[in-house]
C-alpha cells in the first residue's frame, strides 16, 4: 500500500493552523476510510469548450484507486477521453475528502471483473460483467495524484493534503 506524503494544505483566509497545531495532519487511513465508505460520489470533468461537468456516480476504492463506470456515451465519459483530468469528491460535505488524479478508461477483463465483483459486495447488486461490456459501458479506473480532506469539528487545524506524485514514475 502507498503512504503519500501528508501536508497542510495552503489556505490564506481560512484560520489554518500549521501542521503541528489543532488535531494535526489527519492519517491517510481516515481519508481512505472516506473514499471506500462513501455511498455517492461526484465527478468533475471538462467539457471540451473549457466548461465544468458535475455528475453523481457510485464508486469503489480499489486496488489505490478509485473506480466507477459509465456508459460509453456519457458526457463524463466523452470529456474524460479528450481530457482525462478529473475531481471526485465523497458526499460528505462536513467531512470531505477530494480526490485530483488522472482517469483511465480500462478494458481488460480481469480488471473490469474486479470492479464488477467490488461493486456487487458493496452495493448489494447483481451485475455482471457483461453489464461493463467495453463498447457499451466505461470502466474508469482513477489514480489520485492529491487528495485533501478536513475533520469539520477542527476545521483550522485539521486540513490535509495528501501527495502521491512523488511515488508516481
Amino acid at each position: 500500500m502507498t503512504v503519500p506524503r501528508a501536508t497542510r494544505p495552503h489556505m490564506p483566509g481560512y484560520g489554518t493552523l500549521p501542521a503541528d497545531q489543532g488535531t494535526g495532519l489527519l492519517p491517510w487511513s481516515w481519508a481512505e476510510s472516506r473514499l471506500r465508505d462513501s455511498h455517492d460520489y461526484w465527478v468533475a470533468t471538462v467539457w471540451p469548450d473549457g466548461r465544468p461537468h458535475l455528475m453523481p456516480v457510485w464508486a469503489v476504492w480499489h486496488d489505490e484507486a478509485l473506480w466507477f463506470s459509465s456508459s460509453r456515451g456519457a458526457r463524463k465519459v466523452r470529456n474524460l477521453l479528450a481530457n482525462p483530468a478529473v475531481t471526485i469528491s465523497t458526499d460528505d460535505a462536513l467531512n470531505p475528502v477530494v480526490l485530483e488524479g488522472v482517469a483511465k478508461v480500462v478494458r481488460d477483463t480481469v480488471s473490469v471483473r474486479a470492479f464488477v465483483e467490488a461493486v456487487n459486495a458493496k452495493y448489494r447488486t447483481d451485475y455482471g460483467t457483461d453489464f461493463l461490456d467495453p463498447d457499451v459501458n466505461a470502466t474508469v479506473r482513477v489514480r489520485p495524484r492529491w487528495v485533501f480532506g478536513l475533520d469539520e469539528r477542527d476545521f483550522g487545524g485539521s486540513p490535509t493534503r495528501w501527495d502521491f506524485t512523488a511515488d508516481r514514475r
